[in-house]
C-alpha cells in the first residue's frame, strides 16, 4: 500500500506540472490564429505537448497556406509514441480494450512514470494516473490558457515552459546510475541539440532515438559498464 502511494504521489506530481504547461499551448494556440474551440479540440484529439506546439509554432508563421507543414511537423514528432506504444503494450494490460483504450494516453510522462516502477502492478498504476491525469489536466488548462491567454501574458514569464522538463527529469536522473545509461542519454541529447537549427520539428527527436538505440545496442561500454556491482538480479 505504501509503495502504490508512493506511485500515486510521483504521478500525480507529474501531472501538476505538466497540466500547468497546458495554459501555456492554450495562449499560443490563440495568439497563432486559432480560436478557443479550435485549441481545445487539437488538445482533445491530438493530446501530445511537443506536436501541438510544433503544429501552432507553423501554422502561426505561415497561416492556412502553411497548414500541411504545419501537420507534417506534429506527425513527425508523433511518431515517436509508437516506439512508446511497443514499450507499454505488455504493461498496460492484455485485452484488446486496454491497449486500445491506453493508445490515447502514451506520452512521454506516462511512459516515463510506469517503467521507473520496479512491479509490473505499480507499472500500471503510474500510467493509469499519470496518462488519464495529465489528459484531464492538459485540456483543463488549454482552456483556461485560450480564454486568458491576454490576461496572462508571455507563459514563460511564470515558469510554464519549463515546468513539465523539469519533471521529466526528475523521472530520469534516478535511472542515470551506469555509464551505459549516461552515455545513451547524453549521446541522444547532443545530437537533438546539434540537429534542431537545421532540420524541421521532430526530425531531430527521431534522429536522437536512433542514435539512443545505436549507443545501447552496440553496448561500447562494455557488459561491465551495464551491471552494478551491488545489483545481484543484473549479474545473473
Amino acid at each position: 500500500m505504501n509503495a502504490e502511494r508512493e506511485v500515486w504521489r510521483e504521478a500525480l506530481g507529474v501531472v501538476l506540472a505538466t497540466s500547468a504547461y497546458g495554459i501555456s499551448f492554450g495562449a499560443l494556440a490563440v495568439a497563432s490564429g486559432l480560436d478557443v474551440w479550435q485549441s481545445c479540440v487539437l488538445s482533445l484529439l491530438m493530446f501530445t505537448g511537443g506536436s501541438q506546439f510544433a503544429f501552432v509554432g507553423v501554422f502561426a508563421a505561415g497561416g492556412v497556406s502553411a497548414l500541411p507543414s504545419a501537420i507534417a511537423s506534429a506527425a513527425l514528432l508523433g511518431v515517436r509514441n509508437v516506439a512508446y506504444g511497443m514499450r507499454m503494450s505488455p504493461i498496460v494490460g492484455t485485452t484488446p480494450a486496454r491497449r486500445i483504450a491506453a493508445a490515447h494516453f502514451t506520452i512521454d510522462e506516462s511512459t516515463a512514470v510506469a517503467i521507473s516502477q520496479g512491479d509490473p502492478r505499480l507499472r500500471q498504476v503510474g500510467f493509469w494516473v499519470t496518462g488519464i491525469g495529465i489528459f484531464v489536466g492538459w485540456n483543463a488548462t488549454t482552456l483556461i490558457g485560450a480564454l486568458l491567454g491576454d490576461v496572462l501574458g508571455d507563459p514563460k514569464t511564470w515558469g510554464l515552459d519549463a515546468a513539465a522538463a523539469a519533471a521529466f527529469l526528475a523521472l530520469l536522473w534516478p535511472r542515470l546510475k551506469r555509464r551505459q545509461a549516461i552515455a545513451v542519454g547524453v549521446a541522444a541529447a547532443v545530437v537533438a541539440a546539434a540537429l534542431t537549427p537545421f532540420l524541421m520539428p521532430g526530425l531531430p527527436v527521431l534522429v536522437a532515438a536512433v542514435v539512443a538505440i545505436i549507443v545501447g545496442w552496440v553496448n561500447w561500454l562494455g557488459r561491465d559498464a551495464l551491471v552494478a556491482p551491488d545489483d545481484p538480479e543484473a549479474q545473473r
